[in-house]
């Protein structure tokens, strides 16, 4: 059982929350995200998000390939609670009960198709993600939604850095329009990294770490991968992509930003029942895997205001963010390690979280996995 996963069982007061982010204020991981993002930042990360004693190193001249990941994910679940309402008052909730989440995993969407500078598909994403230690794990065909989705696991601290769930989407399998709209939408992309980004990526993965000054002045360059990168469009082009494909329809809009990142709880039903007695939009159903080792459930995805083009003039338009979601693993065997799969049926059931207020509403008996 790991470090992270045997916390979980003994929930700490309010002061002793405090005193764990305070302890951690010399750890290199803590200068980390300090020098990139900002002390009030760090701060929050750390009183927020769950962190195994192992990756709490004294800070030090060199920051390990696992500490950058580490900090990627708590960088990226600061930005997930900054965009969806149910997220941050959950998390306030934790947090007034001297509790952290363990942060399981986040998912995020891409498109295998040209992309302007940007490279197509996964690749955008996997560039940074090997690198900094992690593998692809399992491959999860998801043929309804004309998809493939892809884990990607820390070879380091597999259970205790959040994983990847990473799918790309297929426009070679839906119409020529459909072609049409989403070449005119993505080929504006630009590429967040430089090449001297790419350039410290390489030098992270040949050895394994960097020295402090330059992962701190990397971490910003990653984080601003998982965002969208195509300019404004129009929004006729988006209706166009919007009734073949919800999935693309919202990667339009958001780009390769957190689909959802989800919370690793000791007891999913406890955790529903809190939230529905709070009125939250929590989903209706319980999902369990084939194996009945892994249990989800999430809130209903955010809404949000985007910016679009009518003929050349800028309109705003609601359409589904990016959500929330629990999950209950159970262990693998009597060694007490995890069941850290997903499943491709029960991923499927997972997306319509974000396909419109109409079926968002519509979720009971759908499953959920990624």
């Amino acid at each position: 059982m790991s470090e992270r996963t045997a916390e979980l069982k003994a929930p700490v007061a309010l002061p002793a929350l405090n005193a764990k982010v305070a302890a951690a204020v010399d750890s290199g991981l803590f200068q980390l995200l300090r020098g990139a993002l900002g002390e009030e930042a760090a701060r929050a990360a750390f009183a927020r998000v769950q962190v195994v004693p192992s990756l709490l190193r004294p800070a030090g001249e060199r920051v390990s390939r696992a500490e950058l990941a580490q900090a990627l994910n708590m960088a990226l679940f600061l930005d997930v609670t900054d965009r969806v309402p149910m997220a941050a008052a959950y998390v306030a909730d934790l947090q007034r009960d001297g509790q952290q989440l363990v942060f399981d995993h986040g998912a995020l969407r891409t498109v295998a198709w040209p992309s302007g500078a940007l490279p197509p598909g996964e690749a955008a994403i996997t560039r940074v993600l090997r690198p900094l230690g992690f593998a692809m794990a399992a491959t999860y065909p998801l043929p309804r939604l004309k998809m493939t989705g892809r884990a990607w696991r820390h070879a380091d601290f597999p259970e205790d850095i959040a994983q990847f769930f990473v799918s790309e989407l297929h426009p070679e399998r839906f119409s020529g329009s459909f072609q049409g709209a989403v070449t005119r939408v993505l080929s504006t992309s630009r590429d967040p990294l430089t090449p001297a980004d790419l350039a410290m990526l390489e030098h992270l993965a040949r050895d394994g770490d960097l020295p402090a000054a330059a992962a701190v002045a990397l971490l910003p360059k990653l984080v601003g991968c998982f965002a969208r990168q195509h300019a404004l469009f129009e929004a006729d082009d988006y209706q166009l992509m919007l009734t073949e494909s919800a999935e693309m329809a919202w990667i339009a809009t958001e780009g390769n930003a957190f689909n959802h990142a989800t919370d690793r709880v000791a007891d999913i039903e406890a955790v529903v029942a809190a939230q529905r007695a709070l009125d939250r939009p929590v989903k209706d159903s319980i999902e369990t895997s084939a194996t009945g080792r892994v249990r989800q459930t999430a809130f209903k995805a955010a809404r949000v205001m985007r910016e679009f083009l009518d003929r050349g003039q800028r309109v705003m338009l609601e359409v589904p963010g990016s959500f929330h979601e629990f999950i209950q693993r159970a262990p693998l065997d009597e060694s007490g390690a995890l069941d850290l799969a997903f499943d491709a049926g029960n991923a499927t059931g997972i997306f319509k979280m974000t396909a419109g207020a109409a079926k968002d509403a519509d979720t009971t008996g759908e499953a959920t996995a990624c």
